[in-house]
């Protein structure tokens, strides 16, 4: 038995005392996953319900709310323990989950619920999976992290997998409502794993987090995010990355919406086949995250996962602005959403381990809340502007063929730049590493 799990253990790249660790990694990013893509599906009929012509409306709606809640999770992360930001967080998205269940059930029909429920869900999936990579940032140590991100983020693509299984078939017999309460269920379970996860870390601590324990609360102002990115060149350059890569997404999304809305009239049959799409996007996301992020970021570095991805969707927008059906925009969003799950996203949670503890938390969510939010509501309006002005799908495919090579050059400067700084940290663990002062110049 301890041979066979030796061999899975190297396989996987899991060195010895890492089991538990992953695999209560594992359990937090699937049932956080789980619940969340059980209610995508969802919150994408209730987003056509509002006419696709309305969509930037709603991506402004969600920026703003995302603005409201900046501060708040600022407020937050300054005031309670590292170890417990997470579980107060996800409970009081599961009490606005059962609050959305009860109104689903009173009322299911009701736009103005639809559209609240869009918004939320919008900000909800943003901030609680960046703050569950927020946690992992700060519990593994780089090194860790280029082993172990590809193979976590496996749990978050198996939770993609199969929530929207189980979203296609419960939401005949359950409804909208039931699938709410399900979702907040798995959300809880989500607060079991990350509390299983910090006592790993308690019984095996880093050796420069022994002083500064996750017991103690990271201080500082509500609004320290916003303004470590503002004075940092590369957490800029993260900002600029997620920018791009937002709007190449809302590209993709509008169109998404468009064409879906053309082939079918059901609202049903919309949340079946938006639940088709992500079980396909998710089953090549896992093969790729256990077997191939790993090796390709511990032997290539971390820019490769940043670069590969922007240039096939370059190639993936001139294909659709050349054949804009139903079957090719299938291929090209299952192969943006599952390189993104695969690549983008471990890589781009990579850029965060050479960062102090505070800007794992704070400037990583206001970076992934509201600057992705902001590139979604500006990109939103652009892709709209387009398509009044031209009438034509074609030339919102060309111009984000445009954004994708940005969004590519953006990746390579920052796993050049993820390089330097952890060269810089190999003779500085103590001053930089998670839990430690932010002693590091302001331009990092």
């Amino acid at each position: 038995m301890s041979t066979w799990r030796a061999r899975i253990e190297q396989g996987l790249n899991v060195k010895p005392g890492e089991g538990p660790a992953v695999m209560a990694g594992l359990a937090l990013f699937y049932l956080l996953f789980t619940g969340y893509f059980m209610l995508r599906p969802v919150r994408e009929t209730m987003g056509v319900a509002g006419g696709v012509d309305n969509l930037q409306w709603l991506f402004t709606g969600t920026f703003i709310a995302t603005l409201v809640c900046l501060p708040l999770f600022g407020w937050l992360a300054s005031r309670v323990r590292r170890r417990h930001i997470l579980p107060w967080t996800y409970g009081f998205f599961a009490t606005n989950l059962l609050l959305f269940a009860v109104l689903f059930a009173y009322n299911p029909d009701d736009l103005w619920h639809a559209r609240a429920f869009y918004i939320w869900l919008s900000v909800f999936n943003l901030l609680t999976i960046s703050l569950a990579w927020s946690v992992l940032a700060d519990l593994f140590s780089t090194e860790q992290g280029k082993r172990l991100f590809g193979l976590l983020a496996a749990g978050a693509s198996l939770g993609g997998l199969s929530g929207p299984i189980l979203g296609t078939l419960l939401v005949a017999p359950l409804g909208h409502a039931g699938l709410v309460v399900l979702a907040a269920l798995f959300l809880i379970g989500s607060v079991g794993a990350s509390i299983a996860l910090q006592r790993w870390r308690d019984r095996h601590p880093l050796p420069a987090t022994a002083e500064h324990p996750a017991s103690r609360p990271l201080g500082g102002n509500p609004f320290a995010g916003a303004t470590a990115v503002l004075r940092s060149p590369y957490l800029l350059g993260i900002a600029l990355f997620v920018v791009l890569l937002a709007s190449v997404s809302t590209f993709l999304y509008f169109e998404q919406a468009r064409i879906v809305s053309e082939t079918f009239t059901d609202r049903t049959r919309q949340t079946q086949v938006f639940g088709l799409i992500d079980t396909v996007v998710q089953a090549l996301a896992i093969l790729t995250q256990v077997f191939i992020t790993g090796r390709l970021a511990r032997r290539l570095g971390v820019g490769v996962l940043l670069v590969a991805v922007p240039l096939v969707m370059a190639a993936g927008f001139v294909w659709l602005a050349l054949a804009p059906v139903f079957a090719v925009f299938v291929v090209v969003m299952v192969v943006r959403r599952a390189g993104e799950y695969a690549l983008v996203r471990p890589g781009r949670e990579m850029l965060f381990t050479v960062l102090p503890a505070e800007d794992k938390y704070k400037a990583k969510n206001f970076i992934d809340t509201v600057v992705y939010r902001g590139g979604d509501a500006l990109s939103g309006w652009v892709k709209r502007a387009l398509d009044v002005i031209g009438d034509h799908p074609q030339l919102a495919m060309l111009m984000g063929a445009v954004i994708a090579l940005g969004w590519g050059l953006a990746g390579g400067w920052l796993g050049r730049r993820q390089r330097q700084l952890e060269a810089q940290n190999l003779g500085q663990e103590p001053a930089t590493a998670a839990g430690a002062p932010n002693t590091q110049p302001p331009f990092i």
